[in-house]
């Protein structure tokens, strides 16, 4: 059964995000962990579709549903990641209506949307089916992830929301701070009233809040404001903590 019924009924549900291991094992980690999905990012790390569709593969028969972070709303970014097998899509920078329906259209087939059609190919696992019914189950199943990260997107979240096809409205909380100008400062009441504005603006229009959480403060400071879908990562910065925790450890006991 797809993850997306879950994720929009407003369960919490938990994920992560991947930057850097693009390996055929992290998959199966991050099910051990107890991850539900996985968005592998395109925007900031060079990821290539040769490779984010090996990394699609390596989810079939698991209870992990793949997702991309691609590096723009174009339609071509879109529809290859979809037609490659991601059951989530996640576009940067998401700021008006009329963008936010341009991508709607992009991830759904004739009559709701202006997909091209590509069947029995990977995102079918090469099986045959009635096309039709192939169509309703994949509109079923795809995500369409709005990320809200500038001042003009906080401006129109209202709209952004609204457009039917737009399922999460996921905070980017780095570049939102910035085009607020006031980077990095997370704990500015102007940044924490634009995180809960879109969380209630998700609410109003039945949608889900959408977060990457980097530690246990960010956890509950994100679901205390209702936000649902949340992320763990990053994954460079957990294994070096990890690492950096045992390395002290073996040296202080060196030094004993």
């Amino acid at each position: 059964m797809p993850l997306k019924p879950t994720i929009m009924s407003g369960q919490t549900v938990a994920g992560a995000m991947v930057f850097e291991f693009f390996t055929p094992g992290i998959t199966q980690i991050l099910v051990n962990s107890g991850a539900r999905f996985a968005i592998y990012d395109m925007e900031h790390t060079g990821l290539g579709f040769e490779t984010l569709k090996w990394l699609f593969a390596t989810c079939r028969g698991l209870p992990l549903e793949p997702m991309v972070r691609v590096p723009t709303g174009e339609y071509t970014w879109i529809a290859r990641a979809l037609d490659i097998g991601a059951r989530g899509v996640m576009v940067p920078m998401v700021e008006d209506r009329a963008q936010a329906e341009r991508l709607a259209q992009a991830c759904r087939y004739p009559g709701l949307g202006r997909r091209g059609a590509a069947f029995g190919f990977a995102q079918c696992d090469y099986q045959g089916g009635d096309v039709v019914e192939k169509m309703r189950q994949y509109h079923d199943r795809t995500l369409l992830i709005a990320q809200i990260e500038t001042e003009k997107g906080l401006q129109n979240v209202e709209d952004i929301a609204a457009v039917d096809g737009v399922e999460v409205l996921w905070v980017g909380h780095f570049d939102l701070s910035n085009f607020m100008g006031i980077p990095g400062q997370f704990d500015h009441p102007k940044f924490s009233e634009a995180m809960n504005h879109v969380a209630q603006v998700a609410r109003k229009h039945g949608k889900v809040a959408g977060f990457m959480a980097t530690d246990a403060t960010w956890i509950e400071r994100a679901k205390a404001m209702g936000y649902t879908m949340l992320a763990a990562g990053t994954d460079t910065a957990l294994l070096q903590q990890a690492f950096c925790q045992l390395i002290q450890g073996i040296q202080s006991t060196s030094a004993d």
